[in-house]
């Protein structure tokens, strides 16, 4: 009985020891690497080469760096879809016609980052099989054309929206737990290929520096959980209320902007209140226009041809009425969410016109929403350049029904007088001063850009009943980033998309990322520490049957190279040795001819 075991044991070892050549899988890998569909026989080593020649190596090189870089601008424009609408703006006001760049920019990166990666796992399966790497001269044009992209996008970005770098680093707060575990994942599946070309390497100091490069790399992934802040991981029952939802000029994704129906969408939807932008026309009557001019979202251009780039507010408002302020979000889609219109709903928003602040008024007060705007100074040479303020409050209290507390006062110019003027003002500052400043104003929310979304800075000015509301906030990992920070109202372009959270996305507490980074820290270090010692046992078996001093009369080992990749084998006819310790490479059957 302990005989019969004894040879199971062995036979299993037997299995384990021998080098399988996959004869299909490999002149397919090395096709698609290098082109070699009948070559690739020859780029195997011996035990002891190096797995590619200096160029080679420099070329595996840049591919690395290629896959590094192409995921990181991938990641970073991925992360930035929240503000996708304003790039797309930014570049309509250069060129001036619209196109959906964002989107392009995102799956030219995303084509990029996934040749580059395919590629890789080429190469690492080439090394895993014990293959020498030919890169193809249209790959590494490839590769170059794609650092070249990766290196330019990102350096302009930098350039006209560096901003961005930002949301990037807030990203990390949400998402840093489960980049820490892909990372650790990769890390350990890499584990197999360094093992195997370590251990057949002559060389003790190469060998020494690649061993020491990856436990180092791996051992900084086992420690960065020690210093991550995430406001997302928190203690079961510290999780404040969700944010307050301030429709950004209404609900853009669903009507166009800044028009009654955009206003209607964004109450439906659940909008705890509603942010605009306030101009005052040529004769005095308070409109909703976000932009200098009218060209971007109205039909100036058919009915003004020449006056396009006229400040919106030197139009009379019977001027203003005349215009179409919704066909261009039909024609144009900038969310590209106008397809999911209901056909009335269509007609409707092809339909609005302008809207005056007393009609957004009048909605807000008969639906008690909250309301936030900025209020635009007229330009020099204006009726009404140095009356504005006055034109707007005089709409405020005698044609509309709005309560006063209902409103978020966001004008700073002579907020002194209209504090005296209406003390129910809600009176709120766009900009960050100290604490005794905002106090001496009377200030009691602050409306910033989600970039300075900070829990400290939320509670410090909390603790002195100043409310914090960021803009613009429409992703929901976004938002729940704010959520989990303590923000009180967020400005959003997607209400009725935010309003469908019930909790914060990812929200986990401390108890259970400490089990799910032990966890993952604990199998990926057992995982590479077996990985590593087969390959070793696996070698010192093998070196039996690899010494050039084999007497070939033994009847035991011969060396020869196979036609799956020079590797050493075990002739299964005269070797009785595969029942015992010293077994060479046994060749399965390729299926060639």
């Amino acid at each position: 009985m302990a005989s019969k075991f004894s040879q199971r044991l062995l036979g299993v070892r037997a299995k384990l020891l021998r080098r399988y050549e996959h004869g299909p899988f490999v002149r397919c890998l090395s096709g698609l690497y290098g082109c070699r569909w009948r070559r690739y026989d020859r780029g195997g080593g011996q035990p002891g080469d190096c797995c590619c020649s200096k160029l080679e190596g420099a070329s595996f090189a840049l591919l690395v760096a290629a896959f590094c870089l192409t995921l990181l601008f991938l990641y970073f424009w991925g992360q930035a879809e929240n503000d996708y609408n304003d790039f797309d703006w930014f570049n309509f006001g250069h060129l001036g016609f619209w196109f959906p760049w964002s989107v392009v920019l995102l799956v030219i990166s995303a084509g990029f980052f996934t040749y580059v990666t395919v590629l890789m796992l080429l190469a690492v399966c080439l090394l895993s099989e014990g293959q020498k790497l030919h890169l193809h001269w249209s790959h590494k044009v490839g590769i170059l054309i794609s650092l070249i992209f990766s290196i330019g996008a990102t350096a302009v970005l930098s350039d006209l929206w560096g901003e961005e770098w930002t949301t990037l680093l807030l990203s990390f707060q949400v998402t840093a737990p489960y980049l820490h575990l892909g990372g650790v994942l990769l890390m350990t599946s890499l584990a197999w290929p360094i093992a195997l070309h370590i251990f057949r390497m002559k060389s003790s100091v190469r060998r020494g520096l690649i061993v020491g490069v990856y436990l180092t790399i791996l051992l900084t992934l086992y420690l960065v959980p020690l210093g991550l802040y995430s406001p997302c991981i928190k203690e079961k029952g510290t999780l404040g209320p969700a944010p307050a939802l301030i429709g950004h000029r209404g609900a853009p994704m669903l009507a166009p902007e800044n028009t009654l129906m955009s206003f209607e969408k964004a109450v439906e939807a659940g909008s705890d209140g509603l942010e605009t932008d306030v101009a005052i026309s040529y004769d005095g009557v308070p409109f909703l226009m976000h932009d200098h001019n009218l060209q971007r979202t109205t039909n100036v251009h058919e009915v003004f041809p020449n006056r396009t780039s006229t400040p919106a507010a030197m139009f009379t408002w019977s001027e203003l009425e005349g215009l179409n302020a919704g066909s261009w979000f039909l024609s144009q889609n900038p969310f590209g969410t106008a397809g999911s219109l209901r056909q009335e709903e269509r007609q409707r928003a092809g339909n609005q016109s302008v809207c005056s602040l007393q009609d957004f008024l009048q909605l807000a007060g008969q639906t008690q929403k909250l309301v936030i705007f900025d209020l635009y100074r007229p330009p020099y040479g204006h009726p009404f350049s140095n009356s504005w303020i006055q034109r707007t409050l005089d709409v405020l209290y005698n044609v509309s029904s709005i309560q006063s507390s209902q409103v978020l006062w966001l004008p700073s110019d002579q907020r002194s007088w209209v504090h005296q003027s209406d003390p129910d003002l809600q009176q709120t500052s766009g900009t960050r001063l100290p604490l005794e400043e905002l106090q001496r104003n009377n200030i009691v929310k602050l409306n910033l850009p989600y970039s300075s979304m900070s829990a400290e800075l939320i509670s410090e000015h909390a603790a002195v009943n100043i409310s914090t509301n960021l803009y613009v906030i429409s992703q929901p990992w976004l938002y729940s980033l704010a959520w989990c920070t303590g923000v009180h109202s967020v400005t959003t372009n997607a209400p009725q998309l935010l309003r469908t959270l019930n909790s914060p996305l990812l929200l986990m507490s401390p108890e259970e990322y400490n089990l799910m980074w032990i966890l993952t820290d604990v199998l990926s270090f057992v995982l590479v520490v077996i990985i590593f010692y087969f390959h070793r046992w696996r070698e010192r078996g093998l070196a039996f049957c690899s010494d050039r001093d084999v007497r070939q009369d033994n009847g035991s080992c011969k060396q020869n190279k196979p036609e799956m990749g020079n590797i050493w084998s075990v002739s299964s006819s005269n070797c009785q040795m595969e029942k015992t310790l010293n077994l060479a490479t046994v060749t399965e059957p390729s299926g060639q001819s």
